[in-house]
């Protein structure tokens, strides 16, 4: 038999560097009366293609090398219902030569303690290929800024 992980700490607001407002949709609500956890990575890539998109650093259409999520999980700590105001914050955890690592949180509007959290990897391949490609310039320069260890 083996032991059960451990859960790690609530992220709290300030071990993430850029945040997006959302808000929930009634149909993201499930039979259970609060968000069914599929729409928990709808947040996370909403919040982290955004911020990609928002500073010019990928053409979800026409970039060259674009990001695969290659890696992804989330623990959950308290529940989101509609109609809840939410922040999903995001920070640089690990950067590599063609891979990064996010670390992301869902915040109720005005909590300090994050309602789930989790981390998207990607891998920089290029488009035409599928191939792994080192992290473009300026993607890597925007997510030093925003690394946190």
């Amino acid at each position: 038999m083996t032991s059960p992980t451990q859960r790690p700490a609530r992220l709290t607001r300030d071990q993430l560097t850029v945040f997006r407002a959302l808000t929930t949709r009634w149909k993201d609500n499930d039979v259970f009366g609060h968000v069914n956890n599929v729409e928990y990575y709808s947040w996370f890539d909403t919040a982290v293609t955004g911020w990609y998109v928002e500073n010019d650093l990928v053409d979800p259409v026409r970039s060259p090398v674009i990001p695969y999520v290659v890696e992804t999980g989330c623990t959950y700590h308290s529940g989101v219902a509609f109609p809840d105001l939410i922040d999903v914050g995001i920070a640089i955890t690990r950067l590599g030569n063609s891979s990064a690592t996010f670390r992301i949180g869902v915040f109720r509007k005005g909590e300090d303690l994050a309602a789930a959290q989790g981390h998207f990897t990607h891998v920089f391949v290029e488009r035409a290929t599928g191939r792994p490609q080192p992290i473009p310039q300026a993607i890597r320069v925007a997510m030093q800024g925003i690394l946190r260890g």
